[in-house]
């Protein structure tokens, strides 16, 4: 079979090809961005006329999903792991209405934040949604479990949870394909009702739900993701889970001595845990993570068992694992480091030169020195950045599209003027409703939608905004002479200061939209023009 060198994200897209899937959605998160993006990008996707999308939120990516499972035909949906909290309302009920055709949602985990707001633990999601849970090991493993997830949400016609990681995700491994499946045909469930969730059928779904619970746990017994392995040292059993496994076994280059317990498929695998359990003096649970199956162990298992791990501080609950931190709970001491950081200068990020948002923020600096402090709502892009040295312009950022509705909630409490300052990509994808809430009250803020024409901190994926936004933001009610386009151009400068003073002025919803392309999709277009000139 044909072997290829892949990230953890490009062999679940590559698996995802080989196993037939019809359509795979996706909105831009580091660090699963790549899964799409290889999609998008294959030939071999193009010819077998997989779809790629990016969409406008993760919601509408497990929906659209969702629809093509209604259509008996595979689907995958995939986000980062903050994406899950916005798709929970589709990725909860699509639990309770089960699928037709195979469906896989992946969520990328990032912990220690390397590029998000927390360090949430998707297997959660799976576990309250009742449904099974995959977590591989290697790349390897991450392709082998897209074929076999789609295999097993068909069989059980459920949705199943990817995890993933970081590591995992932006690594590289050797991966072996297996052969390709076609797509399925056409095919519409065979109980038009199954996905509609009034209540008394929606009841009747969940009782179903309820009842298949046994019939996972047998699955997960005789996974080959859950493996158990013999050591000879009795005094600790280890329970390793996804990436976690293999800081265990770098520690252990002979062979781990204690008997260890692999798990990669959930829920958990009960009978294997009560064996090594039942062998063993005490349990470290080594997982990538909040602490889940250190709590659903002690609910298998009870008090009389010891367990080790994040509750206890054996593990530590914060950030992500590595061998040394599990050679400290395991008593070894590892010679290898994985931080230089008391070595290295600080080297915070900084907007790109050229970057459209620096002239965005200089003009609005110059209009807030006219009042009070801790007034400018931000949210998640780029423009972050503008938090830092030397700009120093915004005063939160917490969630995708929070800074509309958190300066209308501010200037309902009486901090007026109020700014909020959201990305063009960010608006699309959670923005607009905060802003047709403020346009119903009339709220007094002002709304700067920073339009760079794509979407910039995930790689340059295409804007849902992109030639729109002012006809979006009339559309959803703002009066146009209060929707102002300006150019962020340092020749602009005074020009846009005043246009952005007199609408931070004014009595009521204002929007205003600075234009100016990304610099790194500006130069990328222009190279690769420049190549197609001279080929």
């Amino acid at each position: 079979m044909q072997k290829l060198v892949l990230l953890g994200d490009e062999a679940i897209a590559q698996a995802a090809i080989d196993a037939g899937v019809t359509a795979v959605y996706a909105y831009p998160g580091t660090p699963s961005t790549e899964i799409t993006e290889y999609i998008i990008a294959s030939k071999e996707a193009r010819e077998k006329n997989v779809i790629g999308r990016w969409t406008a939120n993760e919601k509408t990516a497990v929906e659209a999903a969702l629809g093509v499972s209604y259509a008996g035909k595979r689907a995958m949906a995939c986000m980062k792991h903050v994406g899950l909290n916005v798709a929970a309302d589709a990725f909860m009920n699509a639990a309770i209405t089960g699928t037709n055709g195979g469906l896989i949602v992946v969520s990328a985990d990032d912990p220690s934040m390397h590029s998000s707001q927390n360090e949430q633990d998707s297997r959660y999601y799976g576990k309250f949604a009742l449904i099974p849970i995959l977590e591989p090991a290697s790349q390897q493993e991450a392709y082998d479990m897209v074929g076999y997830g789609f295999d097993l949400s068909e069989k059980y016609h459920i949705p199943l949870l990817l995890r993933i990681t970081t590591r995992l995700a932006h690594s590289r491994a050797a991966v072996e394909r297996k052969d390709a499946k076609p797509q399925h045909t056409l095919s519409l469930p065979s109980d038009l009702r199954q996905f509609v969730l009034l209540p008394s059928f929606a009841k009747k779904r969940y009782a179903g739900l309820l009842g298949m619970q046994p019939h996972f746990v047998e699955e997960s017994e005789r996974s080959p993701f859950n493996q158990l392995f013999d050591g000879k040292d009795k005094s600790l059993g280890i329970i390793a889970s996804g990436i976690a496994y293999n800081y265990v076994m770098e520690l252990f280059p002979d062979g781990c001595p204690y008997p260890l317990l692999k798990i990669g498929q959930y829920p958990l695998p009960v009978n294997k845990l009560k064996q090594l359990a039942d062998k063993v003096e005490k349990l470290l649970i080594v997982e990538e993570g909040y602490p889940l199956i250190e709590e659903w162990l002690q609910g298998i298992l009870g008090s009389p068992y010891t367990i080790l791990g994040r509750f206890t501080g054996h593990i530590p609950r914060q950030g992500e694992l590595n061998p040394v931190i599990v050679g400290k709970a395991l008593g070894i001491e590892s010679k290898a480091t994985f931080s230089n950081s008391d070595k290295l200068a600080n080297r915070p990020p900084t907007f790109c030169p050229g970057c459209p948002h620096i002239d965005s923020f200089k003009a609005l600096n110059e209009v807030m020195k006219s009042y009070s402090p801790g007034r400018v709502f931000s949210d998640i892009g780029c423009y972050t950045l503008s938090a830092l040295p030397p700009y120093e312009s915004i005063n939160s950022c917490v969630d995708m599209g929070a800074s509309i509705t958190m300066a209308k909630g501010a200037a309902d409490a009486g901090l007026v003027p109020a700014v909020a300052v959201i990305g063009d990509s960010t608006f699309t994808h959670s923005g607009m409703t905060g802003l047709l809430d403020a346009v119903i009250d009339n709220s007094p803020i002002t709304v700067m939608i920073l339009d760079n024409s794509t979407t910039g901190m995930t790689g340059g994926q295409p804007s849902h905004a992109y030639n729109r936004l002012k006809d979006i933001c009339i559309g959803l009610g703002v009066h146009p002479d209060h929707v102002k386009i300006i150019r962020p151009l340092p020749k602009y400068h005074e020009e846009n200061v005043k246009i952005i003073a007199e609408e931070v002025a004014y009595p009521g919803v204002s929007v205003i939209i600075p234009t100016r392309e990304c610099v790194q999709t500006l130069n990328r277009r222009m190279q690769e023009k420049f190549k197609n000139k001279n080929a």
